[in-house]
């Protein structure tokens, strides 16, 4: 997960938590949980060489 734009997804994702009101320190958790789990589904569908765009539905099916 060192790969460009990876931190800019992160902090999305916990920016979208706080904006529906999620409070700051539950919403970092939480964002950092979601993105954590997205980052493994996709490398245990055999996903190699992650881009932070590749993470993004995923993120979506998690959170629905």
């Amino acid at each position: 997960m060192a790969s460009g734009g990876m931190g800019d997804v992160l902090t999305g994702v916990i920016a979208a938590l706080m904006a529906q009101g999620t409070p700051a320190d539950r919403a970092a958790s939480l964002g950092v949980c979601l993105h954590a789990e997205a980052a493994d589904i996709a490398a245990a569908a055999g996903q190699r060489g992650l881009l932070a765009s590749d993470l993004l539905p995923i993120i979506r099916r998690l959170i629905d």
